[in-house]
């Protein structure tokens, strides 16, 4: 397993890290724990050692769940991420609540690697005002928190502002190859490395639309190496990086847990030709994508059903690939209809939930529009 040093602090992690957001369900939306825990004690078999988890992911459940499987290991054995929600913190208070809960949760001591979960230049604000930061601060001179850090969705400014007003530990951001002009992108990283802070990567496959490409791009990837497949190229990107720590890889299959482990089992970084290859990628594809939702729920439930993330995958999906057909079952779906984009009033809630600032009403429109043309096309072909 290919790991990676944190120089300041002298702890040694793999490269690949375990996500729990995205762990397989059972048909009444729960977590489908056998096959969760098959793919976390596969990861941990082959040395994967970093774990992360939040407090909101899978409905709140996702923190119990990884604590129940951790239990089985020795404590110095593994380093564990969760996040405080700053969306759900008003005072002081209420962050005390949260992380006291959060260790009853996970079953644990203390706490790896704490992360301000989502955090913009407003919400770092209003974290620093209500005294939470200072208070993180003393949770780990007590011991319960060995590193301290943020996971950040918004423009570069504030990432520049909010990295260089604490001595942090780590930031964790949002990278790949479509993604290096987007939220804190290559300017970040490269901003991180300089000021010596660890980065820890999300979303690298970029909510799975990185792992199955069409085939007027995948073409490029074959001639590269006609049996690595277009998930493990996006993680060589972000792991040929050398101040990337960790990438989180949130896994919902076997399947992926063991492609993951082949790639970062014999981890080769990327050669010239294969960066050439995947600039020339991302290029193409972030002239077709409607917008960058990556799938993370924030902005969910709608109060009046729309699926919003759904929506956006299936119309991305269809713009990458360029082909009605690839969607056409999912989208004539009769009982889907009710959360398709006619459901959205417009209301706005959503909006500033959105890590990636979506105008989510506006997008909605424009994918009904797009879509219903090219069902309309395909009617009459």
């Amino acid at each position: 397993m290919e790991t990676r040093t944190f120089e300041k602090v002298g702890i040694i992690t793999s490269l690949l890290g375990f996500g729990a957001m995205r762990l397989p369900l059972t048909q009444d939306g729960t977590i489908d724990e056998p096959r969760a825990e098959e793919m976390m004690e596969l990861a941990i078999k082959f040395g994967v050692n970093y774990i992360d988890t939040a407090y909101p992911y899978h409905e709140g459940k996702s923190e119990a769940f990884v604590g129940r499987v951790l239990k089985k290991y020795p404590r110095k054995t593994f380093f564990l991420a969760t996040k405080l929600p700053c969306w759900k913190v008003n005072s002081l208070s209420d962050a005390k609540k949260i992380f006291a809960e959060q260790l009853e949760n996970l079953q644990m001591e203390y706490v790896d690697f704490y992360l301000l979960h989502a955090i913009d230049g407003e919400a770092y604000d209003k974290m620093v005002g209500l005294g939470v930061v200072t208070y993180l601060e003393k949770l780990k001179k007590e011991g319960k928190i060995r590193h301290i850090g943020f996971s950040f969705h918004g423009i570069y400014e504030d990432f520049e502002r909010i990295i260089q007003s604490q001595c942090w530990d780590f930031c964790q951001i949002q990278y790949n190859y479509l993604d290096t002009e987007d939220q804190a992108g290559t300017k970040g990283y490269l901003l991180a490395e300089k000021l010596g802070i660890p980065v820890i990567v999300m979303e690298p496959i970029k909510g799975g639309s990185l792992a199955s490409l069409p085939p007027d791009l995948q073409h490029h990837l074959n001639d590269l190496d006609g049996k690595a497949t277009p998930a493990s190229f996006a993680l060589r990107w972000v792991g040929s990086h050398p101040y990337v720590k960790v990438i989180l890889s949130g896994m919902s299959t076997l399947e992926q847990v063991s492609d993951n482990l082949r790639t970062f089992s014999d981890f080769k970084k990327l050669t010239e030709k294969e960066y050439r290859a995947l600039d020339e990628i991302g290029d193409i594809m972030r002239g077709r994508v409607g917008n960058g939702c990556t799938g993370c729920k924030y902005c969910m439930p709608c109060a009046f059903g729309v699926d919003i993330p759904g929506n956006f995958a299936l119309w991305n999906r269809y713009r990458m690939f360029q082909d009605y057909d690839m969607v056409k079952k999912e989208w004539e779906n009769a009982t889907k209809q009710d959360s398709r984009p006619p459901v959205c009033t417009e209301c706005g809630q959503c909006v500033p939930l959105c890590p990636q600032n979506i105008n989510i009403p506006e997008d909605l429109k424009r994918m009904q529009a797009e879509l219903s043309k090219a069902q309309e096309e395909s009617a009459n072909k």
